[in-house]
C-alpha cells in the first residue's frame, strides 16, 4: 500500500471510528482526544471532527465524501493514455 493509500486508509478509519463514538454519544471533543491517543499527529483535526458529527446529525450516515463539481482527480484514463503514447514517438522531449 502506498503512502497516499496509507493516509486514505487511515482517514477513512478515522471516519467509522467517529461515527461509532457519535453514534455512543461521545461528544466531538472526546472523540478527538480519543483519536489523538490512537493515531497521534495523524488524527484528524478536531474541526473535521465536528464537521462530520454535523453530517450525523443532520442524518448523513455515510462516510464517503460527498461527489465534489469540477475536474476530476485524475486525469488518467485509458484513453487519455493511448493519446499520450500515440504523442512520444513523435517528439520524444515529451516525456
Amino acid at each position: 500500500m502506498g503512502q497516499c493509500e496509507k493516509a486514505r486508509h487511515c482517514e477513512m478509519e478515522q471516519r467509522v471510528n467517529i461515527k461509532l463514538c457519535f453514534k455512543l454519544g461521545k461528544t466531538a471533543t472526546v472523540t478527538h482526544e480519543m483519536l489523538v491517543k490512537v493515531y497521534g499527529v495523524d488524527a484528524v483535526c478536531k474541526k473535521c471532527i465536528f464537521e462530520w458529527f454535523k453530517r450525523f446529525r443532520d442524518r448523513k450516515e455515510d462516510v464517503k465524501d460527498e461527489p465534489r463539481s469540477g475536474r476530476p482527480p485524475t486525469s488518467t484514463t485509458p484513453d487519455n493514455i493511448e493519446r499520450v503514447r500515440r504523442m512520444l514517438p513523435d517528439d520524444r522531449r515529451l516525456s
